[in-house]
């Protein structure tokens, strides 16, 4: 094959990579079983055969886990996961994580079953602490669902000495959380670090004093968008 072939085929896959992102780990057992219960009734109806190849597709779409470019600016906390802002408040942090029982800024962002569901690290530094608790199902744009839903937490300290809490809450149609960093692991923004199967919500503790760059009911995407300029910017 000549060389003018090779570079032409190289950019179609990337283009296509570019348009088509990959699916989350997480997410390839379901995407997996829906192609193989595909094969199986598509033998005996072909459009039970089209039902199982449009429901695997959306599978597919539901676990993406696209690419992001991650501003580099120092001194910033990033959105950790696509969704609306729902809330912008103050509130104690989780008090699982050790943080002082004393309120921080509280950005809030509900994912419906539309958005990425995969959630970034808003800052790079060191993960001090990650607590998973069980909780109630409640839905997620509900303001005590921080409070009583399942959750799995974040402490986060950045480079420059902020803490950050980050925390993954349970909803009323999502049942699993996960979480892919362990406490002492050195984490860099905009990593993708979790996945929330189906409806969920996303928490994010910031430091008084921390310049809040967003409003309820704009939408955020984990990893890009720049959810506010910590103290001493």
């Amino acid at each position: 094959m000549s060389a003018a072939p090779q570079s032409t085929i190289k950019h179609l896959v990337a283009l296509t990579r570019s348009i088509i992102p990959p699916v989350h780990p997480g997410g390839r057992p379901f995407v997996a079983g829906g192609v193989v219960g595909t094969l199986l009734v598509r033998r005996f109806s072909k459009r039970a055969g089209v039902a199982g190849g449009v429901l695997t597709a959306w599978l597919a779409w539901f676990f993406r886990e696209p690419e992001r470019v991650t501003p580099q600016r120092p001194g910033i906390a990033l959105a950790p996961a696509d969704g609306t802002v729902s809330h912008v408040v103050e509130a104690v942090p989780p008090a699982e994580l050790g943080l002082p029982a004393e309120p921080m800024l509280r950005v809030s962002a509900f994912l419906s079953v539309f958005d990425v569901h995969v959630q970034r690290i808003p800052a790079a530094g060191e993960v001090v602490r990650a607590v998973h608790r069980p909780g109630q199902f409640l839905s997620a744009d509900l303001d005590e669902a921080s409070e009583v839903n399942e959750r799995n937490s974040l402490h986060v300290r950045t480079a420059d000495g902020h803490d950050l809490a980050v925390v993954q809450i349970a909803g009323l149609v999502a049942r699993r959380i996960f979480s892919y960093v362990r406490e002492g692991e050195k984490v860099v923004a905009g990593k993708t670090y979790g996945l929330i199967r189906f409806g969920s919500r996303v928490d994010l503790y910031l430091p008084l004093g921390s310049r809040v760059l967003v409003e309820p009911g704009q939408r955020t995407i984990g990893g890009e968008t720049v959810l506010a300029e910590l103290p001493g910017v």
